[in-house]
């Protein structure tokens, strides 16, 4: 048996390409005392990943050259020596890009398939749902009424964070790339209204849809468009820092230029980092499926097939042909 592996092969300057990957074939390894292998159906592809290809880019310690790429996934177990995990059991964590991995149980969490697709367990039911809930509702603090804004509003998170502004009475004004983007966020995920940044002039977007001005921006983007939503803050709003995915391939971050307009409105803007949140995923688990169970949650899953696409499939978290969580299927047989 032979576990095909994708290896951080070298440093990025700007957009990852072919030759910053080396693709490996390796002997499935054993698990030993206290372990599982897991057969890893899907690795999830998210902007995060871009960051930890350069050490000192993120607040996660890079990814060394020669390995395996860090990334989420889901898998079944097809060893066990743990009682703690049996063969058959479905579980996610971070086992990186390839198809088997050896694991101690701590290191994973048990997943029901019956409630929901693997892949899901990447996406609404994993990091992405948890960054969208706990950025919305703890930084954000969303109260009925209130407009909340969200950039990247077609992607994993973006449009997980409209829905559930939605669900807690807020008006949901979406930022997307492209007409299809924009009609999907409006039509089939309820928002408001959605600014397309690519054929609109979005500070005249916000100023025509958001006439009470912006409560909570939610950004995943940074950029020119975190500063044309810093200039439609309300009094007292609260500008939530989830990503920056415009700045992830430049060799320089370049920060907001009009910050000075947090001063006057009285804002506040913060990041934060979803794992902070860990022990409380189950609690955020069971509110997201209740709203999905109610309609008020509708998510999607883009998979792409083959664990030799990865290279081109990481490419399209940038360049925006996606909708949904991004993954990639990599089990075979």
């Amino acid at each position: 048996m032979i576990n095909k592996q994708v290896r951080l092969a070298a440093r990025p300057d700007g957009l990852p390409k072919d030759s910053d990957w080396e693709f490996t074939e390796t002997p499935v390894p054993e698990p030993g005392e206290d372990e599982v292998l897991v057969k890893i159906t899907h690795v999830s592809l998210d902007p995060a990943m871009r960051g930890w290809m350069n050490p000192g880019m993120t607040y996660i310690e890079g990814v060394e050259l020669g390995d395996v790429m860090r990334a989420g996934t889901v898998g079944i177990v097809e060893k066990s020596n743990s009682p703690a995990l049996s063969v058959g059991d479905a579980v996610t964590g971070v086992q990186g890009a390839q198809q088997y991995a050896v694991a101690k149980p701590r290191e994973l969490q048990k997943v029901d398939p019956s409630l929901a697709p693997l892949e899901r367990y990447l996406g609404i039911l994993g990091m992405p749902g948890m960054t969208a809930y706990f950025g919305l509702l703890h930084i954000g603090r969303p109260e009925p009424g209130q407009t909340v804004v969200v950039s990247g509003a077609a992607g994993a998170v973006g449009s997980a964070v409209g829905q559930m502004a939605k669900a807690k009475g807020c008006r949901a004004v979406g930022i997307a790339g492209g007409p299809e983007k924009c009609a999907y966020v409006v039509d089939a995920l309820g928002f408001d209204a959605c600014i397309d940044y690519k054929n609109e002039n979005v500070r005249a977007g916000l100023k025509a849809h958001c006439p009470d001005r912006v409560d909570i921006y939610f950004d995943n983007v940074g950029g020119e468009i975190l500063d044309a939503v810093l200039a439609r803050l309300a009094m007292h709003a609260r500008v939530v820092i989830s990503g920056a995915i415009s700045q992830y391939n430049k060799s320089k971050f370049s920060g907001p230029n009009n910050y000075i307009a947090l001063l006057s409105a009285r804002a506040r803007m913060e990041g934060f980092v979803v794992f902070d949140y860990a022990k409380q995923y189950g609690a955020a688990a069971v509110e997201i499926v209740k709203w999905m169970n109610e309609g008020k949650l509708k998510t999607e899953e883009h998979v792409i097939e083959g664990i030799e696409n990865f290279p081109s499939a990481m490419l399209r978290l940038f360049s925006g042909d996606k909708r949904g969580k991004l993954v990639l299927a990599v089990a075979e047989g």
